[in-house]
């Protein structure tokens, strides 16, 4: 089992290495956070921009002169793969990493330009894994874990020694979960430390396989959906993982996607950073007051920043949408001269900002004599939305819904 003593030597193998990340206060977040002073640990800002490159390197640093030699082997679609190649890359050392035929390209290439050999194989994580243990059999090169390894976990944990060294006076920390291993360091670094410091875990409602585990005493698989917090979706927990976050956390609180993409998109808004799904869990439990935490001094850890560009655009506007700031719905008009313009005084006169207008004349639901408008607005608020939605109908327009976020 892992101990206090090994995170203190992982922060030692590190130093210079990996950095250590600003604990900066949020008057913003702490405004909306139940009178609790908030303080955002910027793990999004660590090299390979999460805090996976923490337990990689550890991993590296604990294998022998032989070991590393033969290089090292690594399945990932994202941020641990880019840990293990930077890891790898400072130690001089072989590393492969195998990523599913889907993984973004952007990782990809990022993995590459950290010197890593990249294999793409299978549609899925379980495929690329499989793989990488069958490659690790043949190569002889040692597996990196993702989290399940004891050397891992205490590289994680030097996350928790840095904020107790940052705010020796921290009340309660509000943690993502996964497999657990960034969790688990940090529990026993915290834990062992100042046993009155609260520890929350938050996983996302799509796959809460931590918190299943928890109710059922044992590392159990879940089922899983869909989620932008792709970075946190595993499906059962690591043994070790589970054991120390039995011992040490003190709550699992679940977030949903509405809650996550309304938070990553106030972090781009209000204190200029970009934080992905799966880092965004933990400021987001705590603004929509998962638990009854109240004027503490807490901190959220915001574990990672790899967002795809391509993926930006429209998380963007899932948060916009989540949160009211953008409407885009349809409805018809009597095909006759100052229609259009009657709708549009409507819009304006309620303060909407009108970003796009389409109109229609030929469509399967459209009548001869009619047309459809289709329009995207910039609004204030959901009560904004539903006040523009009721005047419409108010003067005999059906209103249709186009978003799905579903």
């Amino acid at each position: 089992m892992v101990s206090l003593d090994d995170l203190i030597l992982a922060r030692e193998k590190m130093k210079g290495i990996v950095h250590s990340t600003p604990l900066d206060y949020s008057k913003t977040f702490s405004s909306l956070s139940s009178n609790n002073e908030v303080y955002l640990k910027l793990e999004n800002l660590q090299k390979t921009g999460s805090f996976k490159v923490r337990g990689s390197y550890n991993k590296l640093m604990s294998l022998t002169k032989e070991e590393l030699q033969k290089g090292v082997i690594a399945a990932s679609a994202g941020n641990h793969a880019q840990g293990v190649a930077f890891s790898s890359q400072m130690l001089g050392i072989p590393c492969t990493i195998v990523m599913p035929k889907g993984a973004p390209l952007s990782k990809v290439s990022a993995t590459k330009q950290y010197g890593a050999k990249v294999q793409l194989q299978g549609n899925v994580f379980d495929d690329a894994l499989a793989y990488a243990l069958e490659l690790k059999e043949s190569m002889g090169a040692t597996f990196v874990h993702a989290f399940d390894d004891e050397a891992v976990i205490a590289g994680q944990g030097t996350v928790g020694l840095e904020i107790l060294e940052q705010l020796p006076d921290v009340e309660a920390i509000f943690c993502p979960i996964g497999g657990g291993g960034l969790i688990a360091g940090l529990s026993l670094a915290v834990k062992e430390k100042n046993p009155k410091i609260r520890v929350y875990g938050v996983q996302a409602l799509a796959c809460p396989s931590m918190k299943q585990s928890l109710i059922e005493q044992k590392p159990v698989m879940v089922e899983s959906t869909p989620t932008m917090a792709d970075g946190i979706a595993v499906k059962k927990p690591g043994e070790q993982t589970f054991e120390l976050v039995q011992k040490y956390v003190d709550d699992i609180f679940c977030v949903d996607e509405m809650e996550i993409a309304r938070t990553m998109l106030m972090l781009l808004e209000r204190n200029k950073l970009l934080v992905e799904g799966s880092g965004a869990v933990a400021l987001s439990s705590l603004l929509y007051k998962k638990g009854n935490v109240k004027e503490k001094k807490v901190v959220a850890i915001l574990s990672g920043g790899n967002v795809d560009v391509n993926f930006i655009s429209r998380i963007i506007e899932r948060g916009m949408v989540e949160s009211g700031r953008y409407a885009n719905f349809s409805l018809i008009l009597k095909d006759k001269p100052g229609q259009l313009q009657k709708v549009l005084r409507f819009i304006t006169e309620l303060d909407a900002n009108i970003q796009s207008v389409i109109l229609e004349h030929v469509g399967e639901n459209i009548y001869p004599g009619y047309a459809q408008l289709e329009l995207s607005l910039e609004t204030k608020n959901h009560d904004h939305i539903e006040t523009l939605k009721k005047v419409l109908k108010s003067n005999g327009y059906g209103v249709k819904d186009n978003h799905n976020l579903s």
